[in-house]
């Protein structure tokens, strides 16, 4: 093993060892410390050695440890993230996981889908599958807004099944200066959600 090697070897370690347990990432996330092969090199070095866990391909994790539940896997939002650096995408939470974001639901699911603007892909963690699902710019107009998200969990429970408890809830959850940015994209949503958006953006 060489200089170089060594050097790349060590400076992987001590990132990944500055992020600490939970933290999902790809090769991408070392392209500064050198090249290609090196940095893969190191990951399988690191990998092999316990210190990382390999989630899928290209993708890894610092494993987190609960003293009774054992090795847990990752969150989705953290994998989501990784793959979002990786290829500089935009992401929208869809469905119930939008609405699990939100508190408007309890569940998680086990197959989350998540528009982007990027290809179309699916990955597996655990027992948890991740679809990113390549959308229309319009789908995608507010993503990485609290508007898109309310699009998207507003959307998942349906015209006609959002309630006042779900909007009492909202706005006690969010901060009054995000709910009204909210007004803003409202362009961008079916005509059915604009009265339940402006009552979440009410002051």
């Amino acid at each position: 093993m060489g200089k170089h090697s060594e050097s790349v070897d060590t400076q992987v370690l001590r990132r990944i060892e500055s992020q600490g347990p939970g933290w999902v990432f790809t090769p991408h996330d070392f392209t500064d410390l050198g090249s290609r092969t090196a940095v893969a090199t190191a990951l399988k070095r690191h990998k092999a050695a316990g210190t990382i866990r390999q989630l899928g391909r290209g993708l890894y994790d610092v494993p987190r440890v609960h003293r009774v539940l054992g090795t847990l896997w990752p969150d989705i939002e953290t994998i989501s993230q990784a793959l979002a650096r990786k290829d500089g995408l935009r992401l929208q939470p869809t469905g119930v996981y939008a609405a699990n974001l939100l508190g408007l639901s309890e569940q998680v699911p086990a197959k989350v889908v998540i528009l982007t603007d990027g290809a179309t892909r699916t990955v597996q963690a655990g027992r948890t599958q991740i679809t990113l699902k390549r959308t229309t710019p319009r789908n995608m107009a507010a993503a990485g807004r609290l508007s898109g998200l309310l699009i998207q969990a507003l959307r998942s429970l349906g015209a006609g099944n959002v309630t006042a408890g779900h909007i009492a809830q909202l706005r006690q959850r969010l901060p009054a200066a995000q709910r009204a940015e909210v007004l803003k994209d409202i362009h961008a949503t079916p005509v059915w959600m604009h009265a339940h958006l402006r009552e979440v953006a009410r002051q």
